[in-house]
Formats: C-alpha cells, sequence, structure tokens
C-alpha cells in the first residue's frame, strides 16, 4: 500500500496503491510528487507509467482525513499536496505515460492532464465532481483535455466523460481492454525510451516551455476559491453530505 516504483529497462514504473479507491491522503500526495520528481532526476530512467492499482486510478483527496482533522491543516495539507503531484507530473524531466483504469477523479483528472501521454482501458470514465464537494480546482487540468465549452459543461454538472469519448477529442491516445492496459502503457513508454535520451529530455523542457496554459498559476488560482468556500462553511457541509451519502 502506498506509492510504489519499479523499473522496466529505462522505464519506471510509479503505482498508486491506496485502498479502497485510491483517494489520497495528504501524505500520499508528496509520496507520489516525490517518486515521480525522483525518476526523472536519474539519468537512466528515459520515460515515467503512471499506473494504480485496485478499483480505479485516482478519486481523488481523502475527504475522510480532512474531515477528521481539526482545523485546516489536512485541507492545506491536501491543496498543497494536489498542487505537489500535480506539478511533479508536468516539471518532471522525462515524458509522462498515464495508464488509466475505471474511474479518474478529481485529483486523478490533476495527474492524467498534466501527463504527456493518456493510455485508458475501455471501462476508464473521468470527472471533476469538484462542485458537489464544495471545493474548486482542476478545471486546469479538465481543460487540457476537452474544449473550452465541454471543459464548463463538465465542471458544472459533474458529469464523467468516457475514455472513448476522450480518444475522440485526442487526448486520449490509445484505448484498450483493461486487461492490456498496462502492456499497451509500456510499449508507448518503451518506443520513447528507445530514442535518444538527451534529444527527449530536451524536447519534454522545449514542450513546456512553449505550453500556452500556465499550469502552476491557474491550479494555484482556483485553489484560493476551495479555501475561500471553506471558509464559508460551504465545503465543510458539502463533504459531510458526501460522507452520508445524501
Amino acid at each position: 500500500m502506498g506509492v510504489l516504483t519499479k523499473r522496466d529497462g529505462h522505464v519506471e514504473v510509479v503505482t498508486v496503491d491506496f485502498p479502497p479507491v485510491n483517494a489520497l491522503p495528504v501524505q500520499g500526495w508528496f509520496d507520489l510528487a516525490e517518486a515521480i520528481l525522483q525518476a526523472g532526476k536519474n539519468p537512466e530512467v528515459h520515460v515515467v507509467v503512471l499506473r494504480a492499482e485496485g478499483r480505479g486510478f485516482n478519486a481523488g483527496v481523502d475527504i475522510k482525513e480532512i474531515q477528521r482533522s481539526a482545523g485546516y491543516d489536512a485541507l492545506v495539507g491536501a491543496n498543497r499536496g494536489c498542487y505537489a503531484a500535480f506539478g511533479a507530473v508536468y516539471d518532471c524531466e522525462v515524458p509522462v505515460v498515464a495508464a488509466v483504469h475505471g474511474f479518474c477523479l478529481g485529483g486523478g483528472i490533476g495527474l492524467v492532464g498534466n501527463a504527456d501521454v493518456i493510455i485508458a482501458s475501455d471501462d476508464a470514465t473521468f470527472g471533476v465532481p469538484e462542485v458537489e464537494r464544495g471545493a474548486l480546482g482542476a478545471a486546469t487540468h479538465l481543460a487540457r483535455l476537452v474544449p473550452q465549452h465541454l471543459m464548463r459543461t463538465l465542471y458544472f454538472t459533474a458529469r464523467k466523460i468516457t475514455a472513448a469519448e476522450l480518444h475522440a477529442h485526442g487526448s486520449v491516445y490509445q484505448v484498450v481492454p483493461r486487461a492490456e492496459l498496462d502492456e499497451a502503457a509500456l510499449a508507448v513508454a518503451r518506443d520513447i525510451a528507445g530514442k535518444d535520451p538527451r534529444v527527449i529530455r530536451a524536447a519534454k523542457e522545449a514542450l513546456n516551455g512553449i505550453d500556452t496554459q500556465q499550469v502552476h498559476r491557474s491550479y494555484r488560482f482556483e485553489q484560493g476559491f476551495t479555501f475561500e468556500l471553506n471558509l464559508l462553511g460551504a465545503s465543510d457541509e458539502a463533504r459531510e453530505e458526501f460522507l452520508n451519502g445524501r
């Protein structure tokens, strides 16, 4: 359980495993960020594959941890942890291939939206339910997956979109049966890893440099509204309703 790493040639496989639904605790987000950044710094690593065990790829932050915490320590920690993990994927010195199965929600969108390549199983769904949890965030990353008006519709309604639909928009590179997901992600990763790593590392830096969306600043701007909603009490009420099944 936790964040696990394994080497496959020049590919570093980073696995998230937080049963039952991969809703990450505060420390989990920081551990994930550290694993990805350290992999990118290793000259023997040419590509990172980000995957998960269990029922789904990622269910966002651990809301129960936030509700158990007195004051705002866990909330601030979760926001900082997400910022670190999303940033680590984007800033990783080598390409990051996300292998997504099952549900990819909230913080999961932050991870895959900042990834370089997305491979998804045919049962994968993607969504940002933040407005139903009394929070804001990851619109920055959802906007990297779908056109602007669709992003707004999905955000306001908290509806999910399928891997097949994202494939049609070009953000998911490949959709495969779930049993073939890991091998499909590794196949793309190995293809990239076979190129000159000096060129690939330079390409990653260059592509980030010409990116029109400043993901770090825009996501931090979103987080400010989450803190505001918590001060107003709206977030706490929404989290309690979610946990009580209402």
